[in-house]
Formats: C-alpha cells, structure tokens, sequence
C-alpha cells in the first residue's frame, strides 16, 4: 500500500513540475507574443489607466488627461489645439501619437526607466511610475505671434536661438485640434477621415514635414559659398552679368523680376534679388563648392531629428552647369523645410556656427525632479566668421534699404532675405512667399532669434517682393515679440 501512495506521490509532483514549466513558458518565453496580441486589451488598459504627463511652454501645461470612466481611461486633452498642434502632435487612443508625444511617450506614459531611482521595482510589480513632463523651448508669446500673423493662411514658421539652437516658434497653418483624435468611437473615427480628406492638409506639419522651394532665400547660401571659396573677394565689385543671364549650355535666358541688375555687385545682387547675378556666381563656385556649402547648412540630412523627424532638405550633388544656376537660386530641385531656412538665418547670425534646432529643453518626474536635460550641440561651421559678418552686413541692407523694409523693427538691428519660389508645370503655380531673418537689439548684443516663414497662398505677384509683402511682416511680428521678451 505503501508503495502506490509513493508512486501516486512522484506522479503528483511531476505534474507539478509540469505546471510550473508551462507558467514559466507562458510568463517568460511567450509573454511577448501574448502581449503583442491584438486580442490582449492588457497593455492598452495599462496605458491609459493612469493621466499622461504633460507638455508645458513657459512652464505652463498645454495638454492635460480627462477621466473618461470608460476601459481606457484617461483620454488626452489640448489647450490651445490649433495653436500648438504643430508642436505636441495628438495622442490618441485611436491612433497612437505624432511629434512630441510620440518622440516623448516613454517619458509623459511613465515607461521610460529614468523617471524612477528603482525601475526593476515596477519591473516586479508590474506598476510603472506617474507620467512625467516635457518642457518645450517655446515661447508663448512668440508662438501666438506668429499664427495670429498666418491668420489662417497655408504656410508655416519656424524660429531658433542662434546661439543655443531652441526652437522658439514653430507654427503651421492652417491648424487642427489634436483633441478631436483623443477618445475612441465613431466621432474619433470620423474626425480623423475629416482632417485626412481635407484638401488644406491641416494635419501636416509644415515647418518640419513639408519642404518647398526657397527661392531667393537661397542666395544667402551662394553668397556666402562664394565669399568662402574665393570667387567674391570684393562684395561691391561688378560681376560682369548679362541681363538677362543666358544658362550655360543652353539657349534659354533667365530674367530678373526687376531693373538695375546688369553688370551688379553681389552686394546688390542680395539687397535687390538679382537671379542672374547669384545665378552666375553659383556657377563659379561649380557643383562641389556649392554642394559642400548647402552641406554644412543642413542640406541633405536626413537624420536631423528635433527630436521629432525633420523632412530632409534637398540640393543636387548631380547637375549640369544650367541646372547649377537654377539651383543656385533656390528654384530647379532645391527643396527646403522652413526649420531648414531658419537655421539658415540662424548660421548667418551666429558667427557662422550652425548649432542643432532642438525643441524640448528638459523631462522631468511628475514631481518635478529632474530626468534628462537637452545638450546644446554644434553642427559644424556653416562659414567662416569673416564671411558670417559680411553676410549679417548684406542681409541689414536688405531689411534697411532693399526688398525687405517691412521687417525693420525700430531700435533693433534686423537682416533679412525676401523670396519668390516658383513651383508647378512651367510655374504655373501661386509663387510661395519666403522671408528669412534675424534681429538683435542695438548695442552689440548677440542675436536673439533668427526667422524663417513662408506663405503658400500670397498674392500672386511674380518677383521677390512679394516675400517682403506677405511674409516680411509675419516675421517683423515673431522678432518684434523675441525681442520684448529680453
């Protein structure tokens, strides 16, 4: 009798062992693939059991969590939507997340390990920490500037500290409310088919996603490719152009928008626009020279992360001698992304130092404690230093007594640049207005922002004035305000 119970004994504890094994199976080697299940609600409940952190400007929360006493809890809520939509994104239950909540989601979720002393605690607990906060290089007042100024226009503006690279402004127009996407339910389902279908596309971010021609804002990086290279030793020599300018290798004439650029300096090929100037000098310069100085502007990188991606800016390594002209005046297959003309502007301002855009200053714990802080970081030299002060000197002209007069800020020191970008079959379509800048008070003090915006749907006015008409202002109104804040 004895031995029967033994042996049911050992039967018992092998079925034991078994069952251990198969929950050590379960919980360790396939726990992954349970979690990833479509089917498991788990990690969704999870992640919306607790309120999200929040993303702040000024110190002050732009978004915030609202109890919806459904099986996902908390769904997100936006102050301001529209105005800050380019910034934040949406977090939705629906449709995951975009821009800084997407590139912040570990840190506002409370999964990232830095927002606890001990993580493999909430490992074992299977707990997770309060949703931290990301705090933005925005600045309130300079952000609220620069929309009211597109007042619903399609376009966009981007704004950067050229000494430091934070992003001050970001703003793309026209705007959405991120708080429509929150919940789930046909409403979300329905807006989100909305916003999609709209022709206005007010869910692409255009200062970071869409990139444009920048026209005659590009001169400013031929201009200073010559200086740099020694092809333009003398900014107010006479360069010996035509006008109109015949494309090398070809029989095709470019014109100029205005009057008085033949046989024009460079200095008054930047303050007046000059296509054929600017486009004879890229020539010079060749196709190396040229592709090396749109490289150290930021040109054809595709990795620049903000630390939402940034749609790369485009200049051909490849070209012949009359698509070099072309592209020498920001038209052709150059392509930029406003963020990119402003650290454009922002180079020029900065002694010719590119520093790298960034957008978020600092995380922290719900509570306040610290969890990573930016780095400032330097993205080479755009220019020599000699070549960024005769640069600032052109770009003053410009604002002072060229195309650019309605960026002038009394008591401020202010380069500029107009555009006119040509776009669509043979140019058929609206030019886009561009305006890229930057201010400092007078005094020596060093730059406090450098601007870039442009407007889609300006008046149709085919020269680089209308930069100075529909943009000029817009930017006058984000410097005007940069400067009120020092």
């Amino acid at each position: 009798m004895i031995r029967y119970i033994r042996w049911c004994a050992y039967f018992c504890a092998l079925l034991l062992v078994a069952l251990l094994v198969n929950v050590g199976r379960v919980q360790v080697w396939e726990a992954a693939g349970y979690g990833a299940n479509p089917a498991n609600k788990r990690p969704a409940i999870e992640r919306y059991a607790e309120p999200r952190g929040d993303i702040t400007v000024d110190g002050r929360p732009v978004t915030g969590s609202r109890d919806s006493r459904q099986l996902l809890r908390y769904e997100r809520t936006y102050k301001n939507g529209p105005l800050y939509a380019p910034v934040t994104g949406f977090a939705s239950q629906t449709y995951g997340t975009s821009f800084l909540e997407r590139a912040e989601d570990p840190v506002l979720s409370g999964t990232d390990p830095g927002l606890s002393a001990f993580p493999l605690w909430y490992e074992l607990s299977r707990g997770r920490p309060g949703g931290g906060d990301a705090a933005t290089t925005i600045r309130a007042n300079m952000q609220l500037a620069a929309y009211t100024g597109l007042a619903g226009k399609r376009g966009a503006v981007a704004a950067v500290e050229p000494a430091t690279g934070k992003i001050l402004a970001l703003v793309s127009s026209p705007s959405y409310d991120p708080a429509v996407l929150s919940g789930t339910g046909p409403k979300v389902k329905e807006a989100w088919e909305k916003l999609n279908a709209d022709p206005a596309k007010p869910m692409l971010n255009r200062a970071l996603r869409e990139t444009y021609p920048p026209g005659s804002t590009f001169k400013i990086v031929t201009a200073a490719a010559a200086l740099d290279a020694g092809v333009v030793t003398d900014v107010d020599a006479p360069t010996e152009t035509p006008d109109p300018y015949p494309l090398p290798g070809t029989s095709t004439l470019l014109p100029n928008a205005g009057t008085g650029c033949a046989d024009a300096s460079m200095a008054d090929a930047v303050q007046w626009s000059c296509n054929t100037v600017m486009a004879k000098i890229g020539v010079q310069v060749g196709l190396r020279g040229m592709t090396e100085a749109a490289r150290r502007f930021g040109f054809n990188d595709a990795g620049l992360r903000v630390p939402a991606w940034v749609s790369r800016s485009n200049f051909d390594t490849d070209m012949s001698p009359d698509q070099l002209a072309l592209s020498s005046i920001g038209q052709f297959n150059t392509k930029a992304t406003p963020l990119q003309m402003a650290m454009v502007a922002a180079a020029v301002a900065n002694g010719g130092e590119l520093k790298a855009p960034y957008l978020v200053d600092r995380t922290t714990q719900d509570d306040g404690d610290p969890v990573r802080r930016a780095d400032q970081r330097s993205l080479g030299r755009a220019m020599t230093p000699l070549t960024a002060m005769r640069m600032q000197e052109l770009m003053v002209k410009v604002v002072e007594h060229g195309t650019g007069r309605n960026a002038a800020i009394p008591g401020a020191v202010v380069g500029g640049k107009t555009g006119t970008a040509q776009h669509g079959v043979g140019n058929a379509g609206t030019p886009y207005a561009w305006f890229i800048s930057w201010a400092k008070p007078e005094g020596g003090r060093p730059p406090a922002v450098a601007v870039a915006v442009v407007v889609e749907d300006a008046s149709a006015v085919r020269g680089d004035i209308s930069g100075n008409g529909a943009a000029a202002p817009i930017a006058r109104a984000v410097m005007e305000a940069a400067l009120s804040a020092r």
